[in-house]
């Protein structure tokens, strides 16, 4: 019997006002996995009525109740990693590894932002008049309008809400229309259990066909302050056009194109392992996975000949099983996307080392290519699925070239056993994130993330996603009385 999820607005599970539902569909089987309420513009004003009002008592509440909220959620979350994996699988072709380790990421994220409502904030500036205290002070910007990705629903779903609730902000979400649960009303479950505050936090979920109305809905609300968007490029460019036509900062964090160079330096072994993750990790559908595969011409043969056989070796199918690595992915119109950049390349020139053909439904096969021409779709076309490209490379002038030849800047990985050798490198390199001596897909909720280029703007993580949502306020004190000129 398929699941039913309502809206969640105002601390209230409530159906969507035109009493409209769309389906939730388990990829790997192509069934209806659950039944959820499809919003209309009337629901968004709803969930921003209630996000408003709740904002001045979420903001005054006292530090330390708040930071109490987010580390029982914390808590909450960590005990549910059998239900998140089972969630996962069904909702997003997510395998079991994968699952957990969203469970584990978005638990600490919810710890490191409960930290971060207690971390002392703020300046004591210099002042120019005579006996007089400056102030550089953090304040919360209002209500934070929020779009939480399908990919790592659960880690994403917790980010998307996490810096903004802890700078004292409230919070719609629009959750993806693919993983609806994991990466919003989950979330919202497990922070209301924690004791969060009716109307701090609220979940929007809609029917594909009007998710670009409910999106500007949303972003336009007077009383949206700031745009939290995780996703393509494609729709972030969208939104980051919405949000400056309305005056509100946005952070993007947004496709990438991401390589890992093997520099001649390079355990060979290790290499292959790294890769094997960077690539296929979630059948491929990171913002951080590895798309271009940049390998020394000295140990290109070694490489390539031990990592198509390992990829060739790795489990598929169904995310259910405990040994499966490559589950299926998002959809089979995914699927199928992918196959079409893979056939395109091959038409054009390029070779096939392992893989290919045609999917599965929802599953495609682990793909490496190797001559990928520069008019191939795939050359510059963020996969999103679990095929990469090796290319070679003879000197590190190549090697930086071949890395910033992608209009993204999301984030490397350079496989060396030399760290000053990778840190000259990686120097060289136009990304948010750079990984010496390991591959590109990585994140800690200290840390600060996001990209450069096409790959988006802003941070999120540790005191910059602090900063990210909240705003900068200049306030003085005058200790004795100023003298005026009339």
């Amino acid at each position: 019997m398929a699941t039913t999820r309502a809206l969640y607005i105002a601390g209230r599970d409530v159906p969507a006002a035109s009493g409209r539902t769309t389906d939730d569909i388990n990829p790997f089987t192509g069934e209806v996995y659950a039944t959820v309420s499809a919003a209309g513009p009337e629901d968004v004003v709803r969930a921003v009525d209630a996000a408003d009002a709740a904002f001045e008592e979420w903001a005054a509440l006292a530090p330390y109740a708040r930071r109490a909220i987010f580390l029982r959620a914390a808590d909450l979350l960590d005990g549910r990693g059998a239900q998140v994996a089972d969630l996962m699988a069904q909702e997003a072709g997510g395998t079991r590894p994968w699952a957990f380790f969203n469970v584990g990421l978005a638990a600490n994220i919810l710890r490191e932002a409960a930290a971060a409502i207690t971390a002392p904030r703020g300046e004591v500036l210099s002042a120019q008049e005579q006996g007089a205290l400056g102030l550089a002070v953090r304040e919360p910007l209002g209500v934070v309008a929020a779009f939480a990705p399908w990919n790592a629903p659960v880690i994403l779903g917790v980010r998307a809400v996490a810096a903004p609730l802890a700078a004292g902000n409230t919070v719609v979400v629009k959750a993806s229309e693919d993983a609806p649960i994991a990466c919003g009303l989950l979330v919202a479950d497990v922070l209301r259990e924690a004791g969060l505050p009716d109307g701090v936090l609220n979940v929007i979920t809609n029917a594909r066909e009007d998710a670009a109305e409910i999106a500007e809905t949303l972003i336009a609300d007077e009383r949206v302050r700031a745009v939290n968007f995780t996703g393509s490029t494609a729709v972030g460019r969208i939104v980051g056009e919405l949000a400056a036509r309305h005056l509100k900062p946005a952070v993007l964090e947004l496709g990438g194109k991401n390589a890992v160079l093997v520099l001649d330096d390079a355990d060979v072994d290790y290499a292959v392992d790294a890769v094997t993750f960077s690539v296929f990790m979630n059948a491929g559908q990171i913002c951080m996975s590895g798309d271009r595969i940049l390998v020394h011409a000295s140990l290109a043969e070694e490489f390539t000949r031990k990592f198509t056989a390992k990829a060739d070796s790795l489990p598929a199918g169904d995310p259910g099983e405990p040994y499966t690595v490559v589950g299926p992915l998002v959809s089979a119109q995914a699927a199928r996307r992918v196959a079409d950049l893979v056939a395109d390349a091959v038409a054009k020139g390029a070779k096939i080392l392992v893989g290919g053909g045609e999917p599965e439904g929802a599953v495609h096969p682990a793909t490496v290519l190797t001559d990928v021409p520069r008019d191939a779709d795939l050359y510059h076309a963020e996969a999103f699925g679990p095929v990469c490209v090796i290319e070679t490379f003879t000197d590190d002038d190549t090697a930086v070239a071949l890395a910033n030849d992608t209009e993204n800047g999301l984030t490397c990985g350079i496989i060396t056993e030399n760290a000053t050798h990778g840190l000259t490198v990686a120097r060289r390199i136009r990304t948010g994130i750079v990984h010496i001596n390991d591959q590109s897909v990585a994140d800690e909720p200290q840390a600060p993330f996001g990209g450069a280029k096409a790959s988006g703007y802003g941070r999120f993580g540790g005191r910059w996603g602090i900063e990210a949502f909240s705003n900068t306020r200049w306030v003085t004190i005058a200790t004795q009385q100023a003298h005026y000129p009339f």
